[in-house]
């Protein structure tokens, strides 16, 4: 039950992290920036056309996709949330990748969550790079979340290729022992 508790704490850290920045960002937002408008710190508008903070509201999936889906991604946040929250003891302490990679899928979801239920099924999404979609923190926590899971995953299988090549070279090497001798 302890181990389960700190790795629940785990958890909880660094996904209470990621969802308080989150929440604090689009707060900002909220409050400084009206609806549609976008700004820049002075001296910095030659910047505007590849990347500024813009206020803007999302009904659908990470990165404006799916528009008008709400009640959907609303569900599927809660399922991920739920599917985390049970498989995330069951991962071992030593896998850093996947601990930090479900945390930071759990807070992604969360933190997007948190918007619907606020505001009437709409994410507040502020960062806006080029002509890619506008996100804010929860949309890029899921996104580098599943990135470190792609990268553990990867990581373990060239391991796991390697210790494979390595047992494979050490059985087809002949033994020094003499069977000959009784």
């Amino acid at each position: 039950m302890k181990n389960k508790l700190s790795s629940y704490l785990f958890l909880f850290s660094i996904a209470g992290v990621i969802v308080a920045l989150d929440q604090w960002t689009k707060w900002l937002v909220r409050t400084n920036i009206p609806f549609a408008e976008a700004w820049l710190p002075k001296g910095l508008d030659w910047l505007m056309p590849y990347a500024r903070i813009v206020h803007w509201q999302n009904s659908g999936a990470a990165f404006g996709l799916f528009q008008n889906g709400s009640l959907i991604f609303g569900t599927l946040a809660v399922v991920v949330i739920f599917v985390i929250l049970y498989y995330y003891p069951q991962v071992e302490a030593h896998d850093w990748g996947m601990r930090v990679a479900m945390a930071m899928q759990f807070a992604g979801a969360a933190g997007n969550l948190i918007d619907r239920i606020l505001f009437h099924g709409k994410v507040t999404d502020f960062i806006s790079v080029s002509t890619f979609a506008v996100f804010n923190v929860a949309d890029a926590s899921i996104t580098l979340g599943v990135g470190v899971l792609m990268l553990d995953v990867w990581l373990k299988d060239r391991r796991e290729k390697k210790i494979s090549d390595q047992s494979s070279v050490t059985s087809d090497q002949p033994s020094n022992v003499d069977s000959s001798v009784s």
